[in-house]
């Protein structure tokens, strides 16, 4: 992976959005089991973290992706929150799973929620937007189900 840095990052991005593609292609042919994190990082005054991918459909959404083999949904939450904002997780605990259907796929998704702080600092290649949003300013390009979902997840966090 460290190779693909030395790529400009517009030419990083347009292989994201290829590998996106195939990996949607093969989803909807092979309908396969995959497991997954979703990553809720609360900064110092209550607001959600949320990025915007290169790829797929361009909404902000929380950071997370899939889990390596043999590795454990929170060790996978704190990595890609790592490597896709800089943020560091902390006090983080699972607060739900959720089985999704995802281009065809059987999405198991753990939801993780933690604390964090200091600033967001996507690499531009993976993640083109991040940023805090308070929970009752959500953003617009966001879909319902995911806004529905953070609301209700940090709920589960703070009781």
């Amino acid at each position: 992976m460290f190779l693909l840095k030395l790529l400009p990052a517009p030419l990083h991005r347009a292989l994201y959005r290829l590998a996106h593609f195939a990996r949607r292609c093969f989803w909807k042919l092979r309908r396969p089991t995959v497991c997954g994190v979703r990553v809720l990082a609360i900064d110092p005054q209550g607001h959600v973290l949320l990025v915007r991918h290169s790829y797929g459909p361009g909404k902000w959404m929380p950071p997370g992706g899939g889990l390596r083999s043999g590795e454990a949904p929170l060790p996978a939450a704190a990595r890609e929150l790592r490597e896709e904002t800089g943020c560091v997780l902390e006090t983080a605990q699972e607060v739900t799973m959720l089985v999704e259907n995802l281009y065809g796929a059987r999405n198991e998704v753990h939801v993780i929620v933690g604390r964090t702080s200091g600033p967001p600092r996507p690499d531009a290649r993976e993640i083109v937007d991040a940023g805090f949003f308070a929970l009752d300013a959500l953003p617009e390009r966001m879909t319902g189900a995911i806004a529905a979902g953070v609301r209700e997840w940090v709920a589960l966090y703070r009781s």
